[in-house]
């Protein structure tokens, strides 16, 4: 496929996730909306990635973990609480909307498969 067979959509349009906090730990759960746009999260949404996108919480490490059943992966964050929830001084530590941050990512996505998103936004895409 040529460049301009992809186009570009924030990660949410192809999955939703949610979250989840222990301690000073975060897990972010992302499930594909369609089996098929599955081998696109596993190719493009990696731990370097998450990394990247957390980078100014500045995790100690993040972990993936692939649910090929479900078509969902989860990624485990840890250091990105500010301690956690009854530690820190920041009045929201806790990751219950981290998932949010993580559906941002940009996400290319073959023509041929974008009426399997949902929420598309015709300003969010990019060719």
């Amino acid at each position: 496929m040529s460049a301009e067979a992809f186009i570009t959509v924030p990660l949410q349009c192809a999955a939703h996730g949610r979250t989840g906090d222990k301690g000073d730990r975060s897990n972010i759960s992302v499930i594909a909306w369609h089996p098929a746009l599955f081998p696109l999260l596993v190719a493009q949404i990696t731990e370097a990635a998450v990394a990247r996108q957390f980078a100014h919480r500045r995790p100690q490490r993040v972990q993936r973990f692939l649910l090929p059943n479900l078509h969902a992966m989860n990624f485990v964050l840890d250091g990105v609480l500010d301690g956690g929830v009854n530690d820190a001084l920041n009045l929201d530590s806790h990751g219950k909307a981290l998932s949010f941050l993580l559906l941002e990512l940009p996400l290319q996505i073959p023509a041929d498969l974008v009426p399997l998103l949902k929420n598309l936004n015709p300003t969010e895409t990019t060719r």
